[in-house]
């Protein structure tokens, strides 16, 4: 991931998460989002059978903050943000997510809060799994 001054964070082996902060989450959201991208079961095991969390092959996590997540395009051509958490509150619960991470003994590589980035991800296999504190989907 780049910024004008150049990459910023990268992994090798993990996943890549971007990470969307509503204006109602709080910290049970954020416990439950670092629980759920440690332990998720999505890495390949011997037999090749996804089987295998963060957590069980040492993977490192790529956290970037993306309010656009966010977007509500379902009214008129411009998507609305009024779901997105404020800068403030979303750079604060982004750090905490993050941390809860690193405390599972994950490391964590950070994009730029508020900030353009370049993001270049290598998607090694078919997996792209949407996760929702909520759980509406």
């Amino acid at each position: 991931m780049e910024t004008g001054t150049g990459t910023v964070g990268e992994i090798e082996k993990g996943v890549v998460v971007f990470l969307g902060i509503g204006s109602d989450d709080e910290e049970k959201d954020c416990r439950y989002m670092a629980d759920k991208i440690a332990g998720l079961r999505i890495f390949e095991d011997e037999a090749g059978k996804m089987n295998l969390s963060l957590e069980d092959v040492g993977g490192e996590v790529l956290c970037i903050s993306q309010f656009t997540l966010f977007g509500d395009a379902r009214k008129g051509r411009r998507p609305s943000f009024v779901g997105a958490a404020g800068a403030e509150k979303g750079a604060a619960l982004y750090e905490r997510v993050c941390r809860l991470l690193e405390e599972k003994g994950l490391r964590v590589a950070r994009g730029v809060f508020q900030e353009h980035m370049r993001v270049l991800v290598d998607n090694d296999g078919p997996v792209t799994i949407l996760l929702d504190s909520e759980k509406l989907f």
